[in-house]
């Protein structure tokens, strides 16, 4: 538990390069792709962030709104600070949103209705956490735990980020699982927070479970954790519309394979038949390009929207995901291509 997965998500994009080809005729470069049925202005999505609203006021909000003047697909967690409705309201756009299987089918189906009713078209539906990954980093930094040291870490905190204290611990409030608010003993708690959704994890679920999920869900599903041929073809089978490449951000598994080293072999296993996206280690749009030549229809992103938010809001992940879409229409130009359709493997070595 080095935390050797989440670096190597990052430092793995370098094994692959991509190829520059000259002469060709680049002047009209199209960025735009279709992201799960939905156009978007580049093959990226922002990636569904528990807590988000912890690290800006309202995250979800901001970034939702930020994805939609992008262009892109937002995903809202089930964990997020932002209730569903608190996301459409702002928005008025729909938006994706992920999904735990929970041991309370019934919570399940009502989280689904409100998903539907919220505008959400596809469901991310997360398959890599039957149980809580060994997180050491969130003991240090005082998230869990509750210990003396951790009390300390988080007073730290506090005192040296006074911006933060204002803007979301007195302005951002709530601050709790909004999605989840009515079903927690105590919603102002966060340790009842964190008690009732390690009771909810449910260790038992099989492709089975995933068959009845699509038996309610009518609009997109996409299942996110799948890092192996086999599992994106049982994905397939068991009647998703997509797969999400993903090791959780290096969080769950650690010493799992780098999510960019996985994503040849499960869009080979599942080509024409499921959209194959994948997340993990994405920095800049030179890694979107680098995932999509590898086979990937699209990347999602959720360190650096975090990141972008929480230092300058909604306007700072705006300026982000401009950058991206510059550095992706940039690379294509030097690539010789002018659409996202026209990327391949012969673009890129590894």
């Amino acid at each position: 538990n080095r935390e050797d997965s989440m670096q190597a998500n990052e430092a793995d994009f370098l094994n692959y390069k991509l190829t520059q080809r000259v002469m060709f005729d680049v002047d009209n470069v199209d960025t735009s792709a279709i992201l799960s049925g939905q156009a978007a202005s580049m093959p990226v999505a922002l990636a569904p962030v528990g807590m988000a609203g912890m690290m800006g006021r309202r995250g979800e909000v901001q970034g939702a709104r930020a994805a939609l003047r992008a262009g892109i697909p937002f995903t809202t967690s089930t964990v997020g600070i932002c209730p569903l409705e608190e996301v459409q309201a702002a928005t008025q756009s729909p938006f994706w949103f992920q999904l735990y299987m929970l041991r309370d089918r019934n919570l399940v189906e009502k989280l689904l209705a409100r998903a539907e009713n919220s505008g959400c078209e596809t469901l991310v539906f997360t398959v890599d956490l039957a149980v809580a990954g060994m997180r050491h980093r969130d003991y240090q930094n005082g998230m869990l735990g509750g210990k003396t040291a951790g009390k300390v870490e988080k007073i730290y905190q506090l005192l040296t980020h006074p911006r933060w204290v204002v803007d979301v611990g007195l302005k951002g409030k709530p601050h709790n699982f909004g999605n989840l608010r009515e079903v927690v003993p105590d919603p102002d708690d966060m340790d009842a927070y964190k008690d009732f959704i390690d009771s909810q994890f449910d260790p038992t679920v099989t492709w089975k479970d995933i068959a009845w999920l699509r038996s309610i869900w009518k609009g997109k599903l996409l299942i996110k954790g799948v890092m192996t041929a086999r599992d994106a073809s049982a994905a397939a089978e068991a009647g998703a519309d997509g797969v999400i490449v993903s090791n959780h951000g290096g969080r769950q598994l650690d010493g799992v394979a780098s999510t960019i080293s996985c994503v040849a072999d499960v869009s080979t296993a599942v080509r024409n038949r499921v959209e194959v996206y994948m997340d993990g280690g994405v920095r800049n749009g030179i890694d979107v390009v680098k995932a999509l030549a590898l086979g990937a229809d699209g990347v999602l992103i959720g360190r650096p929207w975090i990141y972008a938010m929480a230092s300058r809001g909604e306007q700072g992940l705006v300026d982000l995901l401009a950058v991206f879409q510059q550095e992706i229409a940039v690379a294509l130009a030097l690539m010789g291509v002018n659409r996202i359709e026209d990327i391949n493997a012969d673009l890129i070595e590894c």
